[in-house]
């Protein structure tokens, strides 16, 4: 064989290296898409459900909220609200995962049942919420990349310990082990669903500045608060879809 058709083969099959790896972006881009439009169709039929299991919830986060912005100084405040959002988040985001497990078994569990299971997980939950809360700040604050990446490969833990009923060490490992050659799809979602979110409530902020009606500002951050719920629909779609692919796919990936 001459050089030159050395030359020709390896630049062919450069190539195909080049738009098999275009392809494969494409079909992981793609496969983000189909994952949200699923996730929307899910969350507009059972939007009534998740209102009634959810908001209440969040109503009150989100006026525990103002009650400790208004009594607490600038200095303590952002401590207080982390421990504000420990009491109540993981009530209900575990109801709702509960919920979203059971619809996709064919059930329609009972409310007060769902926030009966969601309140014996509570202290796991919180203290997964507490220990991906940390991890993710100091990343955030390591030139913020760190904390995007942590963002997104912890993102499968709370399904692990509600669904799988991991502890929450056990949990974080395994959503590291699940997440592993998913990346840009789980990024890919998050983004899609939060990025909308961030640039919303930075809109209302301008509308509706510092110092705020009170009332107005539990309204702003309870409606702020729901919306993201479709995320944890979102990801409990992913975490489906990945946790279901043989070992076998992973090692390939």
């Amino acid at each position: 064989m001459t050089f030159t058709e050395r030359l020709r083969l390896r630049s062919e099959t450069d190539h195909r290296l080049k738009w098999a790896t275009v392809f494969d972006l494409r079909y992981r881009l793609m496969n983000a898409f189909d994952v949200l439009r699923d996730s929307l169709y899910f969350f507009k039929r059972n939007l009534g459900r998740i209102v009634q299991l959810c908001l209440p919830l969040v109503i009150v986060e989100a006026v525990l909220q103002q009650v400790v912005d208004h009594a607490s100084d600038p200095d303590g405040y952002s401590a207080i609200s982390v421990i504000v959002g420990l009491l109540v988040y993981p009530l209900y985001t575990a109801a709702l995962i509960l919920f979203l497990d059971a619809r996709t078994r064919g059930e329609s569990p009972q409310t007060r049942d769902l926030l009966a299971m969601a309140a014996r997980l509570w202290p796991r939950f919180a203290l997964l919420t507490a220990l991906n809360t940390l991890l993710i700040l100091l990343g955030l604050s390591l030139y913020f990349l760190p904390g995007l990446w942590l963002m997104v490969t912890l993102a499968f833990g709370e399904y692990l310990l509600v669904l799988r009923g991991y502890g929450p060490l056990q949990a974080m490992k395994e959503s590291l082990r699940l997440s592993r050659g998913h990346f840009l799809r789980i990024l890919v979602c998050i983004l899609c669903v939060m990025g909308p979110l961030w640039l919303l409530k930075g809109l209302t902020l301008q509308v509706y500045p510092d110092p705020q009606n009170p009332l107005i500002a539990v309204l702003i951050d309870s409606g702020h608060s729901f919306l993201q719920l479709f995320t944890s629909v979102v990801l409990f779609r992913l975490f489906m879809l990945i946790s279901e692919l043989p070992d076998k796919r992973d090692r390939l990936v």
